[in-house]
């Protein structure tokens, strides 16, 4: 396998790696696996965590490095870089799509400007734009608790940051 092959087969099989927090996105959607490359034959991955505090980083490290070692593309190292800050920007569409798939309200927009509560929060299971923050603490520290005033359901809405 050559060089480049190595590499591009690392890149797809660490953004293949599931979130531990949120299991139906993987790395890829989320935007986390920054970058890819080979230093003195090592597999080094850079990851972003969604913020600096989150506690699943060091479990994603881990699963990267085992999925890498699995496919025969070891030695690997994995390394965390916080700058630039991880965006909902970076989410891709699939990741967008996964997210309301599984009731959980994806960021809409412009995410800076939810910084500042200029932000509408879709129902995930009716659609309807007449939701409600219950809490800024929600399941996870990447989400909020809303509840649905048409349907009356409550859901996770994934935090614009």
């Amino acid at each position: 396998m050559t060089p480049i092959d190595r590499l591009h087969r690392a890149r797809r099989i660490a953004g293949q790696v599931v979130d531990p927090e949120i299991p139906v996105l993987a790395l890829e959607d989320l935007g986390v696996v920054r970058d890819v490359r080979l230093v003195s034959d090592v597999i080094e991955v850079d990851i972003t965590p969604t913020y600096s505090g989150c506690p699943a980083m060091h479990i994603i490290a881990l699963d990267i490095e085992l999925a890498l070692d699995k496919a025969g593309l070891s030695p690997a190292r994995v390394k965390t870089v916080l700058s630039p800050a991880w965006t909902t920007d970076w989410l891709s569409s699939e990741g967008h799509r996964k997210l309301a798939a599984e009731g959980i309200a994806p960021p809409q927009g412009a995410s800076r400007r939810a910084l500042f509560g200029f932000t509408e929060v879709v129902c995930p299971h009716c659609r309807s734009h007449e939701t409600e923050e219950i809490t800024l603490f929600g399941s996870t520290a990447c989400k909020a608790l809303w509840r649905c005033r048409s349907c009356k359901e409550p859901f996770d809405h994934f935090k614009c940051h």
